[in-house]
């Protein structure tokens, strides 16, 4: 009875909202290699999160870190992240992760914590 509570835990499909500090992670990276290591980054932060090795970065999100150049990346940045389920025939994973960008509050991005979305089917 525990092992089905903590793998149904695991294998269901969710949808999070995070914020992500970037400054730290970046600290001490090249400024030429600064939006293409926040890319990798968040990847590696929603692997962490979601516990999927297929991680698909939105389109907006990655114009959103390249918006002001590879060099000033934003601190921090609210995304969006949904396991969802694979409906391809030939996947290797039975999830993936869906990362995108939120719009960003008018108060500023501190003191929001990880939030869960209720999906609307």
């Amino acid at each position: 009875m525990v092992d089905k509570a903590s793998k149904g835990r695991k294998e269901e499909v969710v949808t999070r909202e995070y914020t992500i500090n970037l400054h730290k992670r970046l600290h001490g990276c090249t400024f030429k290699k600064k939006a293409p290591k926040a890319i990798k980054e968040i990847r590696k932060f929603a692997q962490k999160a979601m516990r999927t090795t297929d991680v698909r970065v939105d389109v907006k999100l990655n114009k959103h870190i390249w918006s002001r150049g590879i060099r000033s990346v934003p601190r921090r940045v609210r995304v969006r992240i949904a396991r969802k389920r694979n409906d391809e025939e030939d996947a290797k994973e039975e999830f993936y992760s869906l990362v995108t960008v939120t719009e960003i509050p008018p108060e500023g991005l501190r003191g929001l914590g990880t939030k869960v979305i209720e999906e609307e089917d």
